[in-house]
């Protein structure tokens, strides 16, 4: 084999430093239509992004400034008002795809390798991101799976699995990619072998949080901007690339 049998890609942090830029910004602005003073910098935002899922950010949030389990009616409208300055942000071009993530996906794509969407984001903002950043990401990615796909977000290993149910493969030839702590566990708890790229909404987690995973890396890294490996084999060149990751995977 000359690559792994398939691609199952993060979004959020993963394919674009969409967090940090775009929803960070998004749930700030939201906040500030509702007439609400809070601000989440960019050091809360690190710690609220470790629960999946908007509305689980904004419940929880909400429950612990104001004491009590917040009305689903109010945080749902907080949600969409978000999800619309989200919208406005990716339109407006705030947001670029990571180093390395383009030329990665349409190696593959030519390889003939399967690749899929696996993320706890909503379809509507990832179809929102891909029609921008990558006009032609239909042909690339053949399968989505999406917080509404599926019951528990995660760390929960249900993405990555209902994924590999529906591309009828087997985890031992695939590979994921990730950035956080919560998808490494996801990913791994699905069997899956695992490439970390942290990104910045990642970046205060503890080492331990990536210890599964079989490389971690600043970024998949391109011919002008090479990557750093922070753990794991050696990159030839700089760059992440279909044989490097075949060699990750068990023997």
């Amino acid at each position: 084999m000359s690559g792994p049998s398939a691609l199952l890609w993060d979004v959020d942090g993963t394919l674009a430093e969409t967090e940090l830029d775009g929803h960070r910004l998004a749930f700030n602005r939201a906040f500030a239509e509702a007439g609400l003073r809070w601000q989440w910098d960019v050091a809360c935002y690190q710690q609220l992004v470790r629960i999946s899922g908007g509305r689980e950010r904004i419940s929880a949030y909400l429950s612990d400034v104001e004491g009590a389990v917040p009305d689903p009616e109010r945080v749902e409208r907080l949600q969409l008002a978000k999800q619309r300055h989200y919208n406005a942000l990716v339109e407006q071009g705030a947001l670029r795809l990571r180093p390395g993530v383009e030329r990665l996906i349409r190696s593959a794509r030519k390889a003939g390798l399967a690749q899929a969407i696996v993320t706890t984001s909503s379809r509507q903002a990832v179809q929102a991101l891909l029609d921008r950043l990558l006009p032609d990401h239909a042909a690339c990615f053949g399968l989505w799976v999406c917080g509404e796909d599926v019951p528990r977000k995660k760390p929960d290993p249900a993405a990555y699995a209902l994924a590999l149910e529906r591309l009828n493969l087997p985890a031992e030839g695939a590979i994921a990619l990730e950035d956080s702590g919560n998808g490494v566990a996801a990913a791994t708890g699905a069997g899956l072998t695992t490439v970390v790229t942290r990104s910045g909404s990642s970046a205060t987690e503890a080492p331990e949080a990536f210890a599964a995973a079989s490389v971690v890396l600043d970024h998949l890294g391109d011919p002008d901007q090479p990557n750093s490996v922070q753990r794991g084999p050696a990159c030839p060149l700089g760059q992440v690339t279909l044989s490097y990751l075949q060699q990750l995977l068990p023997a």
